[in-house]
């Protein structure tokens, strides 16, 4: 496969756009707890406060598309391709911790449909690969360990458990997502069925049931389960645990313009690989004629790949400081992906990349 998931979402156009200027652009959530604005969002603003105090996290990319060498497998790899021979998770843990982090977020499923715990819903899982270490649970007892917040990530696009849908490895018009198509039906979108919906509730049910409470969910390539599915499935985690930061990823771009047809509802807005406009990330914003609060998170590779590559250096630490720091100027949190290794350890040359940006960062 050629194209990379980078072009898949740079060809999503922004529609719907939402966002209304609001005084305190760019503040965090506490700096407006007592002016008498509090918006429409699930979360009060003390909640995400408390989210955006983290600042700063650690995304983990790791699981089949290490060992295939391919962000966006075609998910035909059996479970036993998946071969860590030194996994670590307490060493990412240990690193994030030491890097000056505050969370964690954890892809466990990608597109390759490959889930880092023995699912009850698939045995496309760590329970029949080479190593069967449940890594969704040891992540999430080393980050209790070392008081660091977990989250996961979850992804949507789904190469191997498909159920009938059409993912953006088919092809279609990505632009016509969550529209009423009016081609022929070899130009449709992307799309899920109801059957893959249900097992996409399933894993979650188990991710956030049998796992502990979670600081953030990632819910990534949301376009592909339509308007319905994603607002059900946004009641059902927060009521499965109400506390939970959930994010819809509205794909790459700057924040300043809000995908709803594609993203919504979402607690946050997505800033893939890009920083927010030099005035700052606008947190409030119109949706549908009422106003919500929405912060927003940076994600990025340490590199230049989500999963490691060998030979992809970190970026050099005057671009990494940068980032830092214009995210702390523009009122965003920076969750900067940080991948292992085929070995399942985080590379020294990443390690290190990270201790001299919280020198050269101060944090």
């Amino acid at each position: 496969m050629k194209t990379n998931r980078r072009d898949f979402l740079k060809a999503s156009a922004p529609c719907a756009i939402a966002a209304a200027a609001g005084p305190l652009v760019g503040a965090p959530a506490s700096a407006l707890k007592d002016s008498g604005r509090r918006g429409s969002q699930r979360l009060s603003l003390e909640e995400l406060g408390r989210w955006e105090q983290m600042r700063y996290g650690m995304f983990i990319h790791f699981g089949m598309s290490t060992f295939v060498g391919n962000e966006l497998p075609d998910g035909k790899a059996p479970a036993s391709t998946y071969a860590p021979d030194r996994l670590d998770v307490e060493q990412w843990i240990s690193v994030a911790r030491d890097a000056g982090m505050k969370y964690a977020v954890l892809t466990a499923k990608h597109v390759a449909g490959h889930c880092l715990w023995p699912s009850r819903h698939t045995d496309h899982t760590v329970a029949n690969s080479t190593d069967k270490t449940n890594v969704v649970e040891k992540f999430v007892r080393a980050c209790e360990k070392r008081r660091i917040k977990p989250g996961f990530y979850y992804c949507s696009w789904d190469n191997h458990n498909r159920f009938g849908s059409r993912t953006p490895s088919d092809g279609g018009d990505w632009n016509g997502m969550n529209s009423f198509p009016r081609t022929r039906a070899k130009d449709l979108p992307p799309y899920t069925t109801s059957l893959y919906q249900s097992f996409q509730t399933a894993q979650i049910t188990e991710l956030l049931t049998d796992y502990g409470p979670v600081a953030e969910l990632w819910i990534d390539i949301p376009g592909v389960l339509g308007r319905g599915y994603r607002k059900f499935l946004y009641r059902y985690v927060a009521d499965l645990q109400p506390d939970v930061v959930i994010m819809m990823n509205s794909g790459i771009s700057d924040g300043a313009d809000y995908n709803v047809a594609y993203a919504w509802p979402s607690d946050l807005i997505a800033i893939e690989r890009r920083v927010p406009p030099e005035t700052g990330h606008n947190k409030w914003r119109t949706i549908e004629g009422r106003e919500y609060y929405m912060p927003g998170e940076v994600c990025d590779p340490i590199g230049k790949s989500w999963f490691h590559l060998p030979g992809d250096a970190p970026r050099p630490d005057k671009e990494l400081l940068r980032q830092f720091q214009v995210c702390r100027d523009r009122g965003v949190n920076l969750l900067l992906n940080v991948p292992p290794d085929r070995h399942g350890v985080i590379p020294d040359q990443y390690v290190e990349a990270l201790m001299r940006l919280r020198k050269n960062a101060g944090i």
